[in-house]
């Protein structure tokens, strides 16, 4: 059974930099196409950023372009996201999701991925 438990989350003042880390045990890691989604509250989940598999191809929300990179660490099984220039609007629950279609490119749409974590806060102070 394969997990996901995402950490780094926090408070930070606008401007500031947070770096999430998501940890996967218990299968192929290197087989997912893995994201991050983020929950605000009474808003639906969105996506945020996503990395193939070998980590050469991502996307990015539009919203998140250029202030967050996202890579991963095949031999550590573990998938970041570096966030820069954090603004209160960034403020959400974060989840790490794994993709675990065979196809190549990194997939948007939240219903495609399989696997969640359990979230982690990030909290923006304006």
């Amino acid at each position: 059974q394969v997990q996901l438990v995402e950490s780094g989350g926090g408070l930070v003042q606008a401007g500031g930099s947070l770096r999430l880390s998501c940890a996967a045990s218990g299968g192929t890691f290197g087989s997912y196409v893995m994201g991050w989604f983020r929950q605000a509250p009474g808003k639906e989940r969105e996506f945020v950023a996503g990395i193939s598999r070998s980590g050469h191809w991502t996307a990015y929300a539009d919203a998140v372009k250029g202030r967050f990179t996202i890579s991963r660490d095949n031999a550590k099984n573990t998938v970041a996201l570096q966030m820069n220039s954090l603004k209160p609007e960034d403020m959400a629950v974060y989840y790490c999701a794994a993709d675990l279609n065979p196809s190549i490119g990194v997939r948007t749409s939240e219903p495609l991925y399989d696997l969640w974590g359990q979230g982690t806060q990030v909290t923006v102070s304006s």
